[in-house]
């Protein structure tokens, strides 16, 4: 799945109060495989932690 290092970039997520959006990149922090919760550093500042099971997307960049 994801490693720590790996850049992403935000497709959707279910958190309306963030000011991400989709576009937004960010770097792998962490990745809890069992609960599917990707932490995210990401280059605005936010640290807002992914819950893939819940809605959250993102993808792999380059």
């Amino acid at each position: 799945m994801y490693q720590p290092g790996q850049r992403v970039a935000l497709v959707r997520t279910t958190d309306s109060h963030t000011e991400l959006r989709p576009g937004d990149e960010g770097t792998v922090r962490s990745c809890n495989h069992a609960l599917q919760q990707l932490n995210v550093d990401w280059d605005s500042g936010s640290r807002l932690s992914m819950l893939l099971d819940d809605g959250d997307e993102v993808r792999r960049i380059a």
